[in-house]
Parts: structure tokens; C-alpha cells; sequence
């Protein structure tokens, strides 16, 4: 007996072969010339040798499947079962290319199947073949399908119509559920189905404790199965007699909704479940016309294609969340009995599947995260880059293959960095501007375009920092002027100088270091500093909202204390945790990676929320915080006083407010 199989490299394909191995023949495939690596990758997997596991060079769209007459002369009254597997499983794409594999294929496919005058004509169609048709779809059902406006839908109902209708030879349909991997490796070579939903999972799951339950949806029917439970029955009830002409749908007799997929993947996932699941049924009274206005606005469209580009998810597969149809098994169970061969239940190997996804098939996995590949040959302009956080960050960032442009005042300083960076191989380029004098700063951005002719990244990293209490700042206006004359103005007009050049190209990233006390919201001692901080943030929003579709990213980084020269006069600080210029460097080697909104500490953001639902709590913890250290000598004016010993409360109390320190 021998075999052939179209879509023989594919997933499903793969299996099956794997089964049809075990039984005695010879098995032909379908194969493209472009396709001989994965015939030679098969040949590996299964261990068959080229006489057993033979390639049949032809193409899905030619007719009788481009085999030439030799080949068919070779196969002609040899095969007996032939598989028609190939075809297009993807909501992602375009109908026409479904036409093509799914539609002309099959004719195609039952053209050369006859010609060859094959036994029986195996056809792999789909549950998608019964549409969105509402109650319960039984195995002997098919012109009761409804709603195929879809392509994948229709092509499968239409190429299924065709081998009933057309086909000469006896023939067998099989209907396979949505298939995911294997229920005991859990290996998939794409992602489809329920995988669209994996990377919203596993987000949640990185931002919040599993123990947190979440509102979700209830969603249609979602009807899953392993792809060895599909090879499985494929093979059995293709060579079980008598069961010609007949349908069996290869699908859970259990099917579930929507809601309790997600749950069991997010169980799989140690991620937070859906506790409460709302039925989008309860907003049927709202007319379709008022959704289909609301969904069509502008702003909303934009909205739900960034949510589903964020997360991967085809804007087709949402629409299938409510499916309405469950599937009848009873004559494919009782076909199948005393095989031992069963649909699992999907809670008993959820876990391989995710596993195997995150471990070989996560998006993430096949993104350049290194900093090199996200920074080579970028010019990155870094302000305040004599010292602290702009030198190590300049250090990092020019050993990764940035041409990085120093900024400061001090061209002594720079040209010390910038010897450091040469040593070790590294590109950089010094330039000495005021930030706080805006006339320095438009020539400084004049001098960087006519130099260097755009800039992909600016770190506005020179800032002024004052830690003085308001009773000592009555007399003193001038420190919130010329904190917000550094802070705010000269970085802002770095900001608008560059801007045009990086809107004109569509490309451009700017990063603002900014303080923790800024998402904190309260700040005592840091009043001139926080607000200066804050107007860049509140500026850096506006921008954002308004280049978001030019391609032009802000990120703002709260840092919590860092060891530099800017908090080398409080002595106090000598006995406080602080992160390290390194440590801080790789945050903006993190943002320049990922452009995150924001990037800021844990406990940062946890005080942000406890001030925004208990705001006089968070008050007296600051103002307990403020009585506990106080101003120090430079702040109030004597510069040669002793330094204050540290006592056993304000230790304690900085080592439970780590990370909150401005």
C-alpha cells in the first residue's frame, strides 16, 4: 500500500506521517521547490530514508497538482489513501491567497487523485466549514452553514462542497477543531487560535500577582484539540472500513467558552484569572448601527489597532470570540472506539502548550533585545555626561556601537570620558553648552544637525537638583528659577530644536531623566526640583499624544537616589541605599530598547497608587520621612558644620523607603 500527502511539511502533516510511518508502504509527498529544506527536515524527524518517504516535486495551484507525467506515471494504480492536508490555516491572510490554496487547491488536489486512481480522498477540512451557524452542527450537516462572509470560512465551505460534489473517487472528510500542539510536548510550528491571546497573559502575569482577580469576558464557543489527538484519529479512521462518504468531527465533545480558555491558559501561565466574566450578550439592546458608529471613529479605530498590535492579535480573531456553534461527536466517538484514542481534556495539558510557546515561539524570543543590535551606529546626544549618570550611561552606550555626543559644560571633564570611550573602541564626540542658557542650546542644536545630520536619540540628563525646605526658601526665589531654567526650559528647547529634523524622518526617541518623587507626589525639601521634573513630564505627554503617529517616542525615567555629585552635599545620604551611576546607565540602555512609556521602581509606583486612593496617608508618611532627616548643613547655610551622625530611626526608615528617595 502506499500513501500521498499534500501539506505533508506542514503541521498537521508532519504528524500524520509520523503515523502512517508505522504502517507498511511507501509515502509520496507533495513537494515545492521551495520546500525541499523542510522535505530534508523531515526525513530527519521521522528517520524514514528517501526510497520510503519520497518528494514529488509539484505546486498546489497548478493542475493536478504540477505532477509531472512521470511521477504520475510512477503513482498511477500505487496509491491507495490520498491525504489532501494543504491548505491555508490563517485568519491573518488575504483572501485571495485562500482562494488560491484552499478552493483551487482541492480541485486540484481531487483532479490528481483521480488521475492516479487513488482508493479513497482523504480531505482535512475544518470546523470553519459550518460558518457561524448558531446551536449545534452535526457530522452529516452542510448546507446549513451560515455566516461565511469570512474568507477562511467560506473557502473551507466551498473546497469541502467541492470533494462532495465533485469527487469521483470514494472520499472521507475530517473537521478538526482549533489545533494546538501536541498534548504531550506541546510543539507547534506557528501561532494561531487561543496562541493569539498568550502574550496578553503573559503580560498581565508580569504586572500583577496571580492572586489578583480580573474582570474578563465570557466569550462564544472556543473548541480546542492536541494535534496528536488529530493525527491520531486521521490515521485510524482513514483505514477503518466502511466509513466511506462519511464526516467526523475531530473536536472536543466538551467544548468551552471563551473565558474559561483564558482562565485555563492563565492557570498554565501563573498569571491572575478571570474571576468575573461579563456575556457581551447583556449589550445586545444597544443597536448595531450606534456599536458599528462607535467603532468606526477615528480615535477608537486607532485605539483598538494599537491594543491589538501591542498584543499580536488579528483583528479577525476577536470577532471569532463569539462563535456560536458547538459540534455534534457521536458518530466520531463511536467510530473511534476501542482505539484508546480520545480527546484530552484541555486542563491536562494547557501547560505544555504554554510552556512550548514561551519557551520557542513567544514574538519576544525573535526580537533584537541586546543593546548593540538596538544601538549600533545611532547618534545619541547625552546631556550631563561629564559625571554620574551621563558618563556611565555614555560609557555603556558607546561600547555597544553608539556614536554618542557628550554634553556638558566642562570640556575638561568631557574630554576625559571621551578618552575613556576611545580605549576601549568606542565613538563619541564633545560639546560644551549651558543647558540653562537657551541661546547655548540653539546653537548647540544647530551645530548637531549641521555636524551630524539628524540625532535618533536625546537623553536630557543635566538636571539641578535643591534639597532645601520651603521655611529656608522664602528669600531664596532664585532656586526654582534656575532649577526650572535647567530642568525644564533648556531641556524643552533641546526637545523643540531637534524634533523637526526626527518628525521630517519619522524617527526619533527622547528620553527624560526625571525623579521618583514625581510619580510619588509628594516631595518634601524637593519642591523646586519636583515641580521642575514635572512640568518635563507633563510636557513630554503633550508631545507624545501629539507625534504618536510619526513614530517618535518619549520615555520619562523616575530615577529613586542615585550616588553622584549632585547629592555629594547631604551628607546624610552617605547612609542611605542608593543605586549606583551603572545601575542607573542601564535603565536608559532599557529604555532606549523597549521606549516604554515610563520606567520607574516598584515601590514608586505602589506609592503613586496609595496616592491616588489614600493621598493624606501617603501626606503624613512624607511629612514623617521629612521630620525624620533633616535640612542639611549647605541648605541652611553653614557650610563647615560637622556632619550630622545618622541615627538608628533614620536608617531604619531609608531602608524601608528604598527607591522612594528623590
Amino acid at each position: 500500500m502506499s500513501y500521498f500527502v499534500t501539506g505533508g511539511t506542514g503541521f498537521i502533516g508532519r504528524f500524520l506521517i509520523e503515523r502512517l510511518a508505522k504502517r507498511k508502504g511507501t509515502i509520496y509527498i507533495l513537494v515545492r521547490r521551495s520546500s525541499k529544506q523542510k522535505y530534508k527536515d523531515l526525513l530527519q524527524k521521522t528517520g524514514l530514508s528517501s526510497d520510503r518517504l519520497v518528494a514529488i516535486n509539484g505546486d498546489l495551484s497548478k493542475p493536478k497538482l504540477g505532477i509531472s507525467a512521470k511521477d504520475m506515471a510512477t503513482l498511477t494504480g500505487s496509491v491507495k489513501q490520498f491525504y489532501h492536508l494543504a491548505a491555508i490555516y490563517d485568519l491573518k491572510a488575504d483572501a485571495e491567497s485562500q482562494e488560491v490554496a484552499n478552493i483551487q487547491g482541492t480541485k486540484n488536489a481531487i483532479a490528481a487523485a483521480e488521475a492516479m486512481s487513488a482508493k479513497c480522498f482523504h480531505l482535512a477540512s475544518s470546523i470553519a466549514a459550518a460558518g457561524m451557524y448558531r446551536g449545534v452542527f452535526r457530522e452529516d450537516m452542510f448546507e446549513e452553514a451560515r455566516g461565511l462572509d469570512h474568507a477562511y470560512f467560506r473557502t473551507k465551505h466551498v473546497s469541502e462542497g467541492l470533494v462532495r460534489s465533485e469527487c469521483k473517487i470514494p472520499y472521507r472528510i475530517y473537521r478538526p477543531a482549533m489545533v494546538v500542539g501536541d498534548s504531550k510536548t506541546g510543539e507547534i510550528d506557528k501561532i494561531d487560535g487561543p496562541y493569539y491571546f498568550f502574550k496578553l497573559l503573559q503580560k498581565l502575569r508580569n504586572r500583577l500577582p496571580q492572586w489578583l482577580p480580573l474582570i474578563g469576558i465570557e466569550g462564544g464557543q472556543m473548541n480546542i484539540v492536541p494535534v496528536d489527538y488529530v493525527a491520531d484519529a486521521m490515521d485510524f479512521l482513514s483505514h477503518k472500513a466502511g466509513m466511506d462518504g462519511r464526516c467526523f468531527h475531530l473536536v472536543n465533545p466538551e467544548s468551552q467558552q471563551v473565558g474559561e480558555v483564558l482562565n485555563i491558559f492563565s492557570k498554565a501561565a501563573h498569571a491572575p484569572r478571570f474571576a468575573m466574566r461579563i456575556d457581551m450578550r447583556m449589550f445586545a439592546f444597544i443597536p448595531a448601527s450606534i456599536l458599528n458608529l462607535v467603532k468606526g471613529l477615528p480615535p477608537v479605530r486607532r485605539i483598538i489597532n494599537a491594543v491589538l498590535a501591542d498584543y499580536g492579535i488579528p483583528r479577525d480573531a476577536v470577532s471569532f470570540m463569539n462563535m456560536p456553534t458547538r459540534f455534534e461527536t457521536r458518530d466520531t466517538l463511536k467510530a473511534l472506539k476501542g482505539s484508546g484514542i480520545t480527546p484530552p481534556a484541555l486542563e491536562d495539558y494547557a501547560a505544555k502548550i504554554w510552556d512550548y510557546w514561551e519557551r520557542n515561539l513567544d514574538p519576544d524570543l525573535f526580537k533584537d533585545r541586546s543593546l548593540r543590535g538596538n544601538v549600533k551606529d545611532k547618534i545619541i546626544v547625552i546631556t550631563g555626561a561629564s559625571s554620574g549618570i551621563g558618563k556611565a550611561a555614555s560609557l555603556k552606550l558607546a561600547a555597544a556601537g553608539a556614536k554618542v555626543i557628550l554634553v556638558a559644560r566642562s570640556v575638561e571633564k568631557l574630554e576625559e570620558t571621551q578618552k575613556e570611550i576611545a580605549e576601549k573602541g568606542g565613538t563619541s564626540f564633545t560639546y560644551s553648552c549651558d543647558v540653562s542658557d537657551l541661546q547655548s542650546c540653539d546653537k548647540l542644536v544647530a551645530t548637531l544637525i549641521e555636524n551630524h545630520g539628524q540625532v535618533d536619540v536625546l537623553v536630557n540628563n543635566a538636571g539641578r537638583s535643591i534639597r532645601r525646605s520651603l521655611e529656608l526658601t522664602f528669600d531664596r526665589f532664585h532656586d526654582f528659577e534656575r532649577t526650572m531654567q535647567l530642568n525644564y526650559f533648556g531641556a524643552i528647547r533641546l526637545i523643540m530644536g531637534l524634533a523637526p529634523s526626527m518628525l521630517e524622518r519619522k524617527a526619533g526617541h527622547v528620553i527624560n531623566i526625571s525623579s521618583i518623587a514625581v510619580i510619588v507626589g509628594t516631595s518634601p525639601r524637593f519642591s523646586a526640583y519636583a515641580a521642575s521634573k514635572s512640568a518635563l513630564d507633563a510636557f513630554s505627554r503633550a508631545a507624545a499624544a501629539e507625534f504618536s503617529d510619526r513614530n517618535i517616542a518619549f520615555t520619562t525615567i523616575n530615577m529613586p537616589l542615585v550616588r553622584t555629585p549632585m547629592i555629594g552635599p547631604t551628607s546624610i545620604y552617605n547612609s542611605v541605599p542608593t543605586l549606583s551611576p551603572e545601575e542607573a546607565a542601564d535603565m536608559i540602555c532599557t529604555a532606549i530598547i523597549r521606549r516604554p512609556k515610563r520606567i520607574a521602581t516598584g515601590l514608586g509606583i505602589t506609592a503613586q497608587v496609595l496616592n491616588a486612593i489614600m493621598p493624606k496617608a501617603v501626606e503624613i508618611t512624607m511629612n514623617t520621612v521629612f521630620r525624620t532627616f533633616p535640612d542639611s548643613s549647605a541648605a541652611k547655610g553653614d557650610g563647615d558644620a560637622a556632619a550630622p551622625e545618622v541615627s538608628t530611626e533614620q536608617m531604619a526608615l531609608a531602608a524601608v523607603l528604598k527607591g522612594v528617595h528623590v
